[in-house]
């Protein structure tokens, strides 16, 4: 369908993989961190709807 974001595929979030550290640091307290990933498809999400 034109106009739906149907998300990335693992070529597509290969190119991102050097902009973004490959592990997060584990805290003490409070929510985990989100996977690149997501974050990513999320703000591509918004920006294309």
């Amino acid at each position: 369908m034109v106009g739906r974001f149907e998300g990335l595929s693992d070529l597509e979030s290969r190119l991102f993989e050097d902009i973004f550290p490959k592990e997060q640091e584990k805290r003490e307290r409070g929510m985990p961190h989100a996977p690149f990933r997501y974050m990513i498809k999320f703000l591509l999400y918004m920006l294309i709807t």
